[in-house]
This record gives C-alpha cells, sequence and structure tokens, in this order.
C-alpha cells in the first residue's frame, strides 16, 4: 500500500472520509439494499433504546411479584446503565476487530437470551443478573449499528437522509420505551416488557443474516487492552458514583469516592491513548471540532432528555393521575415532531447551513422548554400546559440528535468506524445516567427542603413533589444553556465538508 489504512487521498482529505483502498473495491462497495440494512439497524436501535425506558414502567408491578424493597428497585435501572455505559467502547472496538456483521449478530442473541432470562426471572437476583446481562450485549450491539449506518451510506444526500431516521429513533425510543412498557404491564404482565425485545431481535436477525456482509475489516487493528480496562473502569466507577449519589449523601465515600476513582482512570485512560501503539480511541477521532462538539451536546442531551422523560412521567401519573398507557401516549406528539424535524434537519437544514447555527438553536428551544415546564402545577391540563413544552422539546431534540450523529461520525476511517460509533452512545447513554442521577438527588433533596417548617399534609407533600420537579426542570434546562455556549463556540460555520463536494468521492463501506 502506498499509504498507511488512516491516511487519506486529497479528495477524501477535503470531504472528511477516506476512499477505497486498493484491491479492496468489493468489500468497501455500498449494499445495493442499503435501505433494507437500515430497517435492520433502526430496529435493532430502537430495541436497545426503549429497553433505557420500558422497564421503569413495570418496575412497580415487578416489585409487587418478586417482593424487593423500594431501595433495592434502583437497581433494575442502575445495573442496566452500568454495564452498558462502562462497556460501549470495548464493544465498539470489537466490531473493528472482529467484523461489524458478527458482532451485531452476536449482540442481537446476547440481548434476547438476557431478555428471555429477566422476563422469566424468579427472583430480584435473578431480575438484576438478566439486566447487566442486558447492558453488556446492547453495549456490543449499540456501536455496531451506528458504525454499520456510518458505512453503509456514503453518499451525502443518502447518509443525510438515513442519519434523519436514525437520529429520530435514537430520540424518539425512550419515549416510545413508556408507551409501549404501559401498554404490555396494562393489558399483559410486566414479564412482556422484557420479552417483547425477543420479537425485535428476531425480526432484526432474520434481516442481518440475510442482507449484511459477512467479514472483518482487512485493515483492523489491534486490541489496546490497558486502555480498555482503564476505560471501563473509569465509566463504570463515574455512573455508579452518580447512582450512589441517589441513596447517599454527596459526602458518602461511596459517592465521592467513586466519582474520584473514575476520574483518575479517565485521566489515565486519556494519558495512554497518546503513547499506546494500537489505542482503543485514537486522538483523531476526537480531535476533530466538529466531531468533538457533536460528543458533547449528545452528552449534555441526555442528561437533559432522561431527566425530562423520568419527572414529566412522575407529574403526570402523581400529579395528573395518568395511567401508564395515557402517560406513554401524551408523550407522542413529542415524538413525532422530533421524527419530523430529525429527518428535515438532516436533508434540507444541515447541508445548507451545517451545524453551528442548528444544534445551538436546538440546545436553546430545548432549554427553553424546560423552563416553561416549571410552570407546571396541580390544576394544569395537558393540551393547555403540558402539550405546548413538549412540543417545543421535541423540535429542539430533533435538530440535536441527528445533526451530532451524523458529524459525530462523518469522515471517519474504516477502522475506526466503530469506535467512533461506541462514543455516540457513551456520550449518551453517560450523559443519561450523570443527569438522571444527579437530577433525582437535587429534586429529592428540593423536596426535603421544602417541608422544612412545614406540617407534612396530603397538600404540603404534593406542593413539595411539584416543587423538585420544578428544580429538575430548571437545572436540565442549565445543561441544555451550557450546552448552547459549548456547541456554539465548537461547531465550525458553513455546511460540512462532506456535503460540499459529494460527488468526489464517498467513504467505503465496511460491513
Amino acid at each position: 500500500m502506498a499509504r498507511s489504512s488512516s491516511e487519506t487521498s486529497p479528495a477524501a482529505g477535503r470531504l472528511g472520509a477516506p476512499g477505497p483502498q486498493p484491491g479492496q473495491d468489493d468489500f468497501y462497495e455500498p449494499p445495493a439494499h442499503r435501505w433494507w440494512v437500515l430497517c435492520v439497524i433502526g430496529l435493532a436501535q430502537l430495541m436497545v433504546v426503549l429497553d433505557a425506558t420500558i422497564v421503569n414502567i413495570a418496575l412497580p408491578s415487578a416489585q409487587q411479584d418478586l417482593g424487593f424493597s423500594d431501595g433495592d428497585r434502583q437497581w433494575v435501572v442502575t445495573a442496566y446503565a452500568l454495564a452498558f455505559g462502562s462497556l460501549l467502547l470495548f464493544g465498539g472496538r470489537l466490531a473493528d476487530l472482529v467484523g461489524r456483521k458478527r458482532i451485531f449478530l452476536i449482540g442481537l442473541v446476547g440481548f434476547a437470551v438476557a431478555s428471555a432470562i429477566g422476563g422469566a426471572a424468579p427472583s430480584f437476583e435473578i431480575l438484576v443478573m438478566a439486566r447487566a446481562l442486558q447492558g453488556a450485549f446492547g453495549a456490543v450491539l449499540a456501536p455496531a449499528a451506528l458504525s454499520l449506518l456510518t458505512t453503509t451510506f456514503t453518499d451525502a444526500r443518502e447518509r443525510a437522509k438515513a442519519f434523519g431516521i436514525y437520529g429520530a429513533i435514537a430520540g424518539a425510543g425512550a419515549a416510545v420505551g413508556l408507551l409501549l412498557g404501559g401498554i404490555l404491564t396494562e393489558y399483559l404482565d410486566w414479564r412482556w416488557c422484557l420479552y417483547v425485545n425477543l420479537i425485535f431481535a428476531v425480526i432484526a436477525f432474520v434481516g442481518g443474516m440475510r442482507l449484511l456482509r459477512p467479514g472483518a475489516p482487512p485493515d483492523r487493528p489491534d486490541l489496546d487492552v490497558p486502555g480498555t480496562l482503564l476505560v471501563s473502569g473509569g465509566l463504570f466507577c463515574i455512573v455508579y458514583g452518580f447512582s450512589n449519589a441517589e441513596r447517599h449523601a454527596w459526602s458518602a465515600p461511596s459517592t465521592w469516592g467513586f466519582l474520584l476513582t473514575g476520574a483518575v482512570l479517565l485521566v489515565a485512560f486519556v494519558w495512554w491513548q497518546m503513547r499506546a501503539r494500537h489505542p482503543l480511541l485514537p486522538m483523531r477521532v476526537v480531535g476533530d471540532r466538529d466531531r468533538g462538539a457533536s460528543f458533547i451536546a449528545m452528552f449534555l442531551s441526555g442528561a437533559g432528555m432522561f431527566g425530562v422523560f423520568l419527572f414529566l412521567t412522575y407529574y403526570m401519573q402523581r400529579t395528573l393521575r395518568y395511567s401508564p398507557v395515557e402517560t406513554g401516549l401524551a408523550f407522542l406528539p413529542m415524538v413525532a415532531l422530533l421524527v419530523v424535524t430529525s429527518v428535515t434537519t438532516t436533508n434540507v437544514l444541515v447541508p445548507r447551513f451545517g451545524a453551528k447555527p442548528i444544534v445551538p438553536t436546538g440546545m436553546l428551544l430545548s432549554g427553553g422548554a424546560m423552563a416553561w415546564m416549571t410552570a407546571l402545577d396541580g390544576s394544569s391540563t395537558y393540551a393547555a400546559h403540558v402539550m405546548p413544552p413538549l412540543l417545543l422539546l421535541g423540535l429542539g431534540l430533533g435538530l440535536i440528535f441527528a445533526t451530532s450523529m451524523n458529524l459525530a461520525t462523518a469522515g471517519i476511517t474504516p477502522h475506526d468506524a466503530g469506535v467512533a460509533s461506541a462514543m455516540v452512545n457513551t456520550s449518551q447513554q453517560v450523559g443519561g445516567s450523570v443527569g438522571t442521577s444527579l437530577l433525582n438527588t437535587l429534586a429529592t433533596s428540593a423536596a426535603t427542603s421544602y417541608l422544612v417548617g412545614r406540617r407534612p399534609t396530603a397538600g404540603a407533600v404534593a406542593q413539595a413533589q411539584l416543587h423538585s420537579y420544578s428544580v429538575a426542570y430548571w437545572w436540565s434546562a442549565g445543561f441544555f444553556a451550557f450546552g448552547f455556549v459549548v456547541t456554539f463556540l465548537l461547531f465550525r460555520p458553513g455546511p460540512p465538508r462532506i456535503a460540499e463536494s459529494a460527488e468526489e468521492g464517498a467513504a467505503p463501506a465496511v460491513m
């Protein structure tokens, strides 16, 4: 070869994407059935994303059935988040090492088996173990799915459409999980919130077997074992530390000790990546301004979005007395607007204006929606008070998600596609875990402070709950405000380079 696999041709450099290597044309050629591939990838991604929220609706029923305490209940959610968040980068690199099709199918099978174990769980311990297994296989599956999308759609116009759809799924999946979880819990049984994954997995597996090309990348890198251990341990400690903050004080060693250890391990990981011969996360992946801004946008929007799903769900069920199904249905207008905005943004706005005006605008709109929600009280109605800020949030998130996912993976070399895709998922998942835990802690403290000096009557307790939700919404608005500043400063002005001269070349497709 005339040049290393990480180098690009001049034309590819202008596009931000490398051209195919000599002798590898057949391997890199985009598949003719790529839109069917998108259906398979989208179904798998929907399964992973909705599983972060679908179980939340089922928790009260599962708790009654299996007889575990309120204190233990959080572990059903935390076990998934810990395994998923800490293993994503490793899962992304496995896709680069072993091959995207193989890892995608392994992830589907593992996720389905773990879901079946959880659905049939006879005890709390088995349920938590199954949720951890779901998270581990989800960490393998999610980056493989996104890297397949990245390397399948190389034409700028087709890529915009594909990422618009994929971004809509990633943003709307959590809300779909709330609706589906409510329907299954209310009309079937809480165990179907886990069994339903078998249906998704079987359809995606059959489609993947028929449509995806086998084989591993010809220029696959070696596995960075020290880097894998450092980043997995660091992310585990960060997620666990913030999860502990929900049940213990920030001054507790089980909280700050894990957070400090996680920070030290992540600093050591960055230090090692700059010296490793075959780094797990090459600095070229995160060093690009647009890509780095996209990762930050996914982290902050994940923190704010998962917070609103949690507290708005509490508000609708506890204050407005909605059923689980009604709560899920209440999110549908937001989901619909998010889908339309995502597709329109990547196809019309980003090629013309670039990310700089779009993502910061999305941050402003989302922050404004969160601030608007602070006005919700016990007499609010859905049509007049809940739906308008939800629609504004859907508009804002639609501008953020698809744009950030597209630019975070644009122009990446084939053997880095898996780990770059993993960084997108890691940013969103860790942001969601940190945001949910932090907002939960702040809301709980606000409710406790509100009741100090007041008689704990039913009315006072209800007002304390509303006050705690308002505090959480203000902090979520703060996340988005910070996201506006960061993305406005970091994103380059003008259309993205990959859209400037799409006719000159395209990124190779690797499966």
